[in-house]
């Protein structure tokens, strides 16, 4: 998480709208304390099984550069757990090679199960060679079957267990997706030093900005990457810590797509569009926003053949938004949430974000995963087969772990108190023919202009910004809140993409805050503007 500024401002109502859901989730916490605490991990699964890798020990990382991402904080063991029967195994990494330790205790590694081989990409922890914290440079290969087998029964796990060096593979917080016989690494970034959150010379930083393919010819004994080019967008790909789910798309073909992300180019705030990926390229919606769930957590992606429709649903998490009683809030601190949201690709391809009616038990699911009930119908890219579903209610899969925050903003506070690694581990069920469940539509997620508006609370200096995707008319308006226009302006020739222009509202006397509206020919969009003494 990156320091920003303070902006907390309230979106009009009538942008949520209730409507009927195609299922509903519900979620069971398990009574697993043994389990232990976990967050930004790794896992692959067999036989029933799920073995957990890498990862913190800890919550959210501490402000100081000397205390963050410390040692005493790495997840240095391998984790074999039962979620049915309760039972866990663990094995230190000690008997392994240094460099193998220390990427296998790293967080934010990038992986990938196919079949009963885990593939690790990158991670960042600590280099013993240099003393410092750095993303390393590494595949690993793991054979999970055997690898759960030699925990479970006190045996070697050396031999199940290569590595591999690339400085290709110097990347954190991304995401390793397959398609077909490729293999995707989506965004991230390498990140090498000590964090620090006021932007202080303890670290370097470099995102990748691009989609690294590559194939693996891997024999069990010796693994060989054949690289592909690379798609580069320093605009759209400039992502990390964020979700890239699976995706089955209208025409039934196969890929993925990358949700929101940090952060943009030309401000500290998370992306709200998303970029679509298959095999021929990838593709930048600026038709769709996301305003829930933007940081990594756990995701459930869900295809309905009989209605051609793709439910993405995020659980959780850290975002620039949430709802308050049915208005969607704006916050910059970029806060924990609790939130649940269903974003939904429609048969003709548009898509929309709809708040699902349960919460997150708590300010949780950052650093989560979802983990499939591989007894559940499911295709190639693990989504799950809604229609093949053959109860009315099912049990899909787990959620496990992640950070649990004491409260929504405790990033400016945090002395590593305020929040914890959970060890919460949580059925989740999938209803179907649920005709009581009701989702409200967030119909700015459907939207073009991506408005946002910063700082807030403001002194009445502020920067609006929107997009546009063709050259028109945009008039952009400061109401009071009685509705008296203060301010009217008509940009005749904006540019397509993203637009910013400052305004001032100092010379209003007398009020707390204003409205801001932007509007086109075919689509308006308001917020709400505090202003401070």
């Amino acid at each position: 998480m990156k320091q920003v500024i303070i902006l907390l401002f309230f979106i009009q109502i009538h942008i949520l709208f209730a409507q009927s859901a195609p299922f509903q989730v519900v979620l069971v916490p398990q009574d697993f304390p043994e389990l232990g605490g976990l967050q930004s991990y790794a896992y692959g699964q067999a036989d029933g099984l799920i073995l957990l890798v890498g990862g913190r020990l800890d919550g959210l990382h501490k402000r100081q550069p000397f205390a963050s991402f410390d040692v005493a904080g790495n997840n240095n063991q391998f984790i074999v757990f039962d979620p049915i029967n309760h039972t866990k195994w663990t094995a230190n990494l000690s008997s392994l090679s240094l460099e193998l330790q220390e990427q296998l205790s790293s967080t934010n590694m990038q992986f990938y199960q196919s079949g009963d081989i885990l593939y690790l990409v990158g991670g960042y922890g600590y280099d013993n060679a240099s003393a410092a914290r750095m993303t390393f440079p590494y595949l690993c290969a793991i054979n999970v079957s055997n690898v759960m087998q030699a925990v479970i029964n006190n045996q070697s796990i050396t031999p199940f267990v290569r590595q591999i060096a690339d400085p290709l593979f110097a990347v954190t917080g991304g995401h390793l997706k397959k398609l077909y016989n490729t293999y995707y690494l989506v965004g991230g970034n390498k990140f090498d030093g000590n964090y620090n959150p006021m932007g202080n010379p303890t670290y370097t930083q470099e995102y990748t900005n691009a989609i690294r393919k590559f194939e693996i010819q891997d024999d069990g004994i010796s693994i060989q990457i054949i690289h592909k080019p690379s798609i580069i967008d320093a605009a759209n790909l400039h992502r990390r810590d964020y979700n890239v789910v699976a995706q089955r798309f209208p025409d039934g073909t196969l890929g993925m797509t990358a949700f929101s992300g940090v952060f943009q180019a030309n401000v500290d705030l998370p992306f709200l569009n998303s970029v679509d990926i298959d095999s021929n390229g990838h593709y930048v919606n600026n038709n769709f926003q996301q305003y829930y769930n933007h940081y990594h957590c756990a995701v459930l992606p869900v295809y309905q053949q009989s209605s051609n429709q793709m439910h993405t649903v995020f659980f959780g998490g850290i975002a620039q938004y949430y709802n308050d009683g049915g208005t969607l809030v704006q916050d910059n601190n970029v806060p924990f949430v609790r939130s649940i949201a269903r974003v939904t690709r429609e048969a003709n391809g548009t898509m929309g974000e709809h708040l699902m009616p349960i919460q997150m038990p708590g300010y949780m699911g950052a650093g989560s995963e979802f983990i499939l009930n591989p007894l559940v119908p499911h295709d190639e890219q693990h989504i799950i087969e809604l229609d093949n579903l053959s109860e009315d209610t099912t049990l899909v899969g787990y959620i496990y772990g992640g950070i649990h925050s004491s409260a929504a903003n405790i990033f400016f506070v945090n002395t590593g108190t305020e929040s914890f690694a959970s060890n919460q581990l949580m059925n989740v069920y999938l209803v179907k023919n649920q005709v009581s469940g009701i989702d409200l539509l967030n119909t700015q997620s459907q939207g073009k202009l991506q408005l946002q508006v910063y700082p807030n609370p403001s002194d009445g200096e502020f920067i609006v910004q929107y997009n546009i995707s063709k050259i028109e008319p945009v008039t952009i308006e400061i109401r009071s809140t009685e509705g008296k226009i203060l301010y009217t302006e008509t940009i005749t020739s904006p540019s397509i993409g993203i637009n910013t222009i400052k305004l001032n509202a100092r010379k209003i006397k007398n009020a707390s805050a204003v409205y801001v509206q932007v509007s086109t020919s075919n689509e308006k969009a308001t917020q709400k503007v505090i202003l401070s003494e």
